[in-house]
């Protein structure tokens, strides 16, 4: 009942923020995103839609004017991002983005070596991020639903560590960088067919703004 509750009111906050504001640029939702649900709340609703990535995201959010300039900073480096590692998924979401890196990019099956074609792209990646050095980094690793529950979570936690172990080896600071794995929990994929469970075999970095990005955007 407490969790419904919790679900319920944020909902609903949201609902009303975002009617009729379809013309809203993606930075000012961000501001929208954080003033109507809050970091707590955004991280229950994101968790709850089963998707931890955008759940990550809201819960680090700050919202007001402060989030609207983050968000027009975010929109710059996604559109790098975008323009500058073809293959590769970008998601703007509130104050965040979302990459994701599939398997057939970075992993063999039942590998968390990174496969050397993959390299290429996680080098670009890292000219941009640093770029943007006033952001935080969380790789988050996933798998199919191939194999035990406890397997794909060591299997989802070494991949999420070997791609922040060769970030941290191309000059990404270790103090931007969090690593989680979540196994088979998180599909955003069918796991009905060959091609829907490589897909979920993925890596997926969650950037958001750091405490020194945070105190500039507010001045």
């Amino acid at each position: 009942m407490k969790t419904s509750k919790l679900l319920i009111l944020p909902l609903l906050a949201i609902t009303v923020a975002f009617s009729g504001c379809a013309s809203w640029s993606k930075a000012a939702k961000g501001g929208a995103i954080g003033t109507a649900a809050g970091g707590a709340a955004g991280a229950i609703i994101g968790r709850a839609a089963g998707n931890t990535a955008m759940g990550a995201v809201i819960g680090a959010t700050v919202g007001g004017a402060t989030g609207a300039i983050i968000g027009n900073q975010m929109d710059k480096q996604a559109a790098e991002i975008e323009e500058e590692i073809p293959g590769v998924i970008v998601e703007r979401v509130g104050e965040g983005i979302v990459i994701e890196f599939t398997s057939d990019i970075l992993f063999g099956f039942d590998s968390s070596v990174i496969m050397a074609n993959a390299k290429e792209s996680l080098d670009n990646l890292v000219i941009i991020l640093n770029r943007y050095p006033d952001t935080d980094i969380l790789i988050t690793g996933h798998t199919d639903d191939a194999g035990t529950e406890a397997y794909n979570i060591a299997l989802s936690e070494r991949r999420a560590g070997a791609v922040s172990g060769y970030l941290v080896q191309k000059s990404i600071s270790a103090a931007r960088l969090k690593t989680a794995g979540y196994g088979e929990s998180d599909p955003r994929y069918t796991n009905d067919t060959d091609e829907g469970r490589a897909s979920n075999r993925r890596v997926e970095f969650v950037i958001t703004a750091n405490e020194k990005m945070i105190e500039k955007a507010g001045k």
